[in-house]
């Protein structure tokens, strides 16, 4: 749960509701052409090796009025490599490689194989998914698509009951430029909810394998 939490996904990405608020997305109207889209991603998605890009987390508690707010680096490589790095205002680290999972949190390391872990593979098949951009063609969710001038929105409904336990909904906003996830929204079934947003994106630049190496 610890995990979770402090990902925020995808998340994530991380990673929307069937009755969404018309507030959530002020400014955006349906998009008819979904099927033009999806082509466009899995194009995108072929030809992307690596992703390397800062994060800036917005993590909203119905509890506290002020925001919580978390940076950080992200970076991934083909085929299933992924590292999730939180660097202010606390050291975590998150490894993703196959099926290992590595775990830094201060002083304390701890390891996982994914394979005798349900909930850490269905949160690395959605962060894979998510970047790849096979998460539009999963059975997984039900899934409603948008557009203003600047961004895709794709709102995603989790349909798997164990992901209903501690997800509500995810929104990626893809760049209209490259067809890369710009931003994030994950709303947990308590209603807190958390936005991830990636800056200073870099595509198909070099990414050594010993970033993602677990000892």
């Amino acid at each position: 749960m610890l995990l979770i939490k402090k990902f925020g996904f995808f998340l994530s990405f991380i990673l929307g509701l069937t009755t969404i608020a018309v507030s959530q997305h002020a400014g955006f109207s349906p998009l008819t052409d979904s099927v033009s889209f999806k082509n466009n991603l899995a194009k995108t998605a072929k030809e992307t090796k690596t992703i390397q890009s800062d994060f800036v987390q917005e993590k909203n508690l119905n509890v506290l009025a002020e925001k919580i707010i978390t940076k950080g680096t992200f970076m991934f490589k083909k085929d299933n490599m992924l590292r999730w790095q939180y660097t202010d205002p606390f050291q975590y680290l998150i490894i993703m490689n196959k099926n290992k999972v590595f775990i830094k949190d201060d002083s304390r390391e701890n390891k996982y194989d994914m394979q005798s872990n349900k909930m850490f593979q269905e949160i690395n098949n959605m962060i894979i998914n998510s970047v790849q951009g096979n998460v539009l063609n999963s059975k997984d969710y039900h899934i409603k698509y948008y557009q203003n001038e600047k961004y895709y929105l794709v709102d995603l409904t989790p349909l798997n009951k164990n992901m209903k336990g501690f997800l509500k909904t995810i929104s990626l906003y893809f760049d209209k430029k490259d067809f890369t996830v710009s931003k994030l929204t994950m709303t947990e079934p308590s209603g807190d909810y958390t936005n991830i947003a990636f800056i200073n994106k870099k595509v198909n630049a070099e990414i050594s394998d010993e970033k993602f190496h677990i000892k």
